[in-house]
């Protein structure tokens, strides 16, 4: 008796589920748009995530205005009206901090190897992340708004300059969350990823124009507050809801938007493949 043999196939018998065909652009931002939803039914489905993002603005608008407006102006009013674009800012920037928290707390439980197993473009889960956080930040400059116009905040720049300011925030807020991903791929724990992120959060927000004019700060701060991207991002704030120069500034967020991001995208892309 002879034994009939067959070679086996030189290419693979079934197509690779982690590198789907025809992955385009348009394929992988439609496919982003579907998994960011994922991350708005999370914000859904945990109601105290919701409770933090109310009772957050209350509380820092309620402690600067009320605790630090008669000293740092004489008239808590004034320095309400000078404060609100910086709590929007710092209430925001601070939320960007999630991304990377949740990128790593999904890490950890082995989401993201689900999705490898997945018709869908690499890319997509993180991508997905990142526009849906943006939802979270949109609630949170809402939740400010309202609590600045419940203490009498009054923006002169109308609805129109404070639409705008606050698309300003979520574009900032949009290149600072590749930042934050890019911590949450490279360290170990979310814990880790909140604590490093404090690290570098804290000093843009507070050495900025957030809270006090440049002006009044010492000679060596005043020189960090006045070069730093998140003063430049409040001062088109503040110029947009309750006046004054907004050009300068403006193009100032943009051009660091445009760093952060060409910066920090592909460092998040890079950890995010090596990660899963």
């Amino acid at each position: 008796m002879s034994t009939v043999t067959t070679d086996s196939p030189t290419g693979p018998t079934e197509p690779s589920l982690t590198a789907p065909p025809n992955v385009t652009p348009l394929r992988t931002a439609h496919q982003g748009l579907q998994l960011a939803w994922r991350s708005v039914l999370k914000v859904k489905a945990n109601p105290e995530e919701v409770l933090g993002l109310i009772l957050q603005p209350v509380m820092f608008v309620t402690l600067f205005v009320f605790v630090f407006g008669q000293a740092m102006m004489g008239d808590w009013q004034a320095y309400r009206d000078f404060l609100m674009p910086g709590i929007i800012a710092q209430s925001v920037i601070f939320a960007t901090l999630g991304t990377g928290f949740s990128l790593s707390q999904d890490v950890e439980k082995g989401i993201f190897d689900r999705f490898r197993s997945l018709p869908i473009a690499r890319s997509a889960p993180l991508v997905g992340a990142i526009l849906g956080d943006l939802v979270r930040y949109t609630i949170t400059v809402v939740m400010v708004l309202v609590v600045g116009l419940a203490i009498g905040f009054r923006p002169e720049g109308g609805a129109l300059g404070v639409v705008a300011a606050g698309a300003l925030i979520l574009l900032f807020a949009f290149a600072l969350c590749w930042m934050s991903a890019f911590v949450g791929m490279i360290v170990r724990t979310p814990m880790s990823v909140q604590a490093f992120g404090m690290i570098l959060m804290f000093p843009l927000t507070f050495g900025s124009s957030a809270f006090v004019a440049p002006e009044s700060m010492p000679s060596w701060l005043q020189t960090v507050a006045v070069n730093n991207p998140v003063s430049h991002v409040i001062d088109a704030m503040r110029g947009l809801m309750v006046g004054g120069d907004v050009a300068g500034p403006l193009l100032w967020t943009l051009v660091w938007t445009a760093i952060i991001t060409a910066v920090f995208f592909p460092l998040a892309a890079w950890a995010y493949r090596r990660r899963t």
